[in-house]
């Protein structure tokens, strides 16, 4: 059987598609969170360092290594380099393993849009935590609700992966992500003329905390501290080391500029993570007060911030839909991404057709999704984690093994075969060939043989809990 793989149209739909893959859940509950815990503008300073010369780097490499072979991860690196088709099977875990447990997230966020579009924001208000219990069934009982909410989440990420990359990857991401920059556009602005009519306490008091460097009690353990949330941050929010990249890469037009694309999708994914921060910290200070800030990943989204649309009054349902509707739009772009990442190394590797491929895919998905829904209720499990973190159930589990285990190893070993194996010359004559001029060349060379391998063991050794 022929394996028609597809491609974008142009380099418009290619940018918007790995723009809506890199800004995702992690850019609009996480790096709020992570900004107001480490200094405000220092971790943004440094995050935007990072991004210009650690995450260019690495996206780089992915998406010219995608569109030099015209092969996903397996048969890209079997091109580029034999001795590295192992690292091509390892890149395909990632995915696999993610793709579920981020369903089930995307459930949850589609209950709560749900819960505030029908008019029941009130439901979703309990500083105790009562309704995001109960959205992701945490019970010594069987609950059925979360998995009905995943599978809805599961079923819209394939219905585009099946219609393809051009009719259906493309034509969603020119949809929903100019949708997503206008929501994200409105609701920060709005955010921003917020006054908390108790106290006094305004929201531009809270832009202050989040953009003002705080250098008070600034160590070089702390700081060392900002460096690695900062580069963590990137490493996942940028869609590295899933394969992704590569996939996306190898669907894009020859004619199109990587220079640009690349920039184009650093500027999108850092500026939406960015006004993020503009959304939720300034509201959550208002309203709540620094103890809101401390409330770190899903407590900020799905417990703090339905208190803050609350406080609002009538208006605050509204808000509170639109900003959910927003994070369903950046969720389901970053599914269907990493759904597409593991479709595409199914479809070339066995050379099936996207339909027969897309299904297995999903009925590996189906059955890890269900086991991860029950692991909140009767698959309930409490495992402390190499990195220090207590209790933590069975998402948690596949969280840290993805992201602190094996995508630094595969970005660690990505970058040895670019730099010193394939070579950067392979990379660079793709980046440069239609004769446009790689400005930031010398800097990637750097980057990728030398600073970034450095980076990638770090970020290893801290998945670990080595520097605390």
């Amino acid at each position: 059987m022929e394996n028609k793989r597809g491609s974008f149209t142009g380099s418009l739909g290619f940018v918007l598609a790995a723009a809506g893959s890199a800004v995702g859940l992690g850019n609009l509950w996480r790096f709020p969170y992570l900004a107001a815990k480490n200094g405000g503008g220092i971790f943004l300073l440094v995050y935007i360092i990072l991004a210009l010369t650690f995450g260019f780097a690495l996206m780089t490499t992915e998406i010219a290594l995608g569109r030099k072979t015209q092969r996903s991860p397996i048969g890209a690196f079997q091109t580029a380099d034999k001795r590295f088709t192992w690292l091509g099977y390892l890149i395909l875990i990632v995915p696999v393993i993610i793709f579920p447990y981020y369903c089930v997230i995307g459930g949850w966020v589609t209950k709560y849009a749900f819960t505030y579009i029908s008019g029941n924001g009130a439901a979703a208000m309990d500083p105790t935590g009562g309704f995001f219990y109960q959205a992701i069934g945490l019970s010594d009982t069987f609950q059925a609700e979360p998995l009905m909410w995943f599978l809805l989440f599961m079923v819209a990420t394939a219905v585009f992966v099946y219609l393809g990359v051009d009719k259906g990857i493309e034509k969603c991401s020119k949809v929903l992500m100019p949708l997503l920059l206008i929501l994200v556009l409105f609701i920060a602005g709005y955010s921003l003329t917020l006054k908390n009519p108790t106290n006094g306490v305004t929201a531009i008091d809270g832009l202050k905390i989040y953009l003002i460097p705080n250098f008070e009690g600034m160590t070089f353990t702390r700081f060392l501290h900002v460096v690695l949330d900062a580069m963590g941050q990137l490493f996942y929010s940028m869609s590295l080391a899933m394969g992704i990249m590569i996939t996306y890469g190898s669907y894009t037009p020859k004619k199109s500029s990587l220079v640009q694309s690349v920039n184009h999708i650093e500027l999108f994914d850092t500026g939406i993570a960015l006004l993020a921060g503009v959304i939720m910290v300034p509201v959550v200070y208002c309203f709540l007060g620094s103890d809101g800030l401390a409330q770190a990943g899903p407590s900020l989204m799905f417990v703090a911030l339905p208190q803050v649309f609350s406080a609002m009054g009538w208006f605050g349902d509204v808000i509170g839909a639109l900003f959910f509707i927003l994070v369903i739009f950046a969720a389901i772009t970053s599914s269907i991404s990493l759904l597409e990442a593991i479709s595409s190394m199914i479809m070339d590797r066995f050379n099936i057709s996207r339909k027969v491929a897309t299904t297995i895919v999903l009925v590996v998905s189906l059955i890890i999704g269900v086991i991860t829904c029950l692991g909140y209720n009767l698959l309930l499990v409490e495992v402390d984690l190499p990195n220090g973190a207590k209790g933590q159930q069975i998402l948690d589990i596949l969280d840290w093994f993805s992201n602190n285990f094996i995508m630094p190893i595969v970005a660690f070993f990505t970058c040895i075969a670019a730099g010193w194996f394939i070579g950067t010359k392979y990379i660079c004559d793709e980046v440069s060939l239609n004769g446009e001029k790689f400005s930031r060349k010398k800097l990637y060379e750097i980057m990728v043989k030398y600073v970034s391998p450095v980076l990638l063991l770090i970020i290893f050794l801290n998945g670990f809990g080595v520097f605390g």
